[in-house]
């Protein structure tokens, strides 16, 4: 029987300002860390005649999405972080993210990672999260095999 548990996951930021966990300790909230493709890795033509014609692009590119628990000290951390890469654009989009489940085997790193824009801060009844974003120039991936 597989299973899976976020207590698997490792995951960090490491650039200009620091090195981050993002993963279990980190306060990590129930959405996680969501890792999406910025467009389709293929475009499909079809002729007046019917003929088909795959163009694969050459896109590797991401977003990476982080929420943490409002409480979460690397929230702080990810704020310092956030202040210096963007006070200048020598430090600007020089993050690499790794993300590893020892259980399933999946194996992420995205590299040329910038802060997508500071986290929408909310404050109410609920103490609730604080959503990071960024964009990521090259994402490699490979999913373990589960077991």
């Amino acid at each position: 029987m597989a299973t899976y548990s976020f207590l698997d996951t490792n995951a960090s930021i490491v650039g200009p300002g620091g090195s981050v966990n993002l993963a279990a300790g980190a306060a990590t909230a129930e959405e996680g860390i969501t890792i999406t493709p910025t467009t389709d890795i293929n475009t499909m033509t079809v002729g007046a005649d019917g003929a088909v014609m795959h163009s694969l692009h050459a896109n590797k590119s991401g977003h990476l999405t982080v929420t943490l628990l409002k409480t979460s000290p690397v929230n702080q951390q990810l704020s310092l972080m956030y202040a210096l890469q963007t006070s200048s654009g020598a430090s600007h989009g020089q993050n690499t993210v790794s993300l590893s489940n020892t259980l399933t085997g999946d194996a992420i790193t995205a590299q040329i990672v910038a802060f997508k824009k500071a986290p929408e801060i909310k404050y109410a009844m609920d103490g609730g999260t604080n959503v990071w974003e960024f964009d990521c120039g090259i994402i490699d991936r490979t999913l373990g095999n589960g077991a």
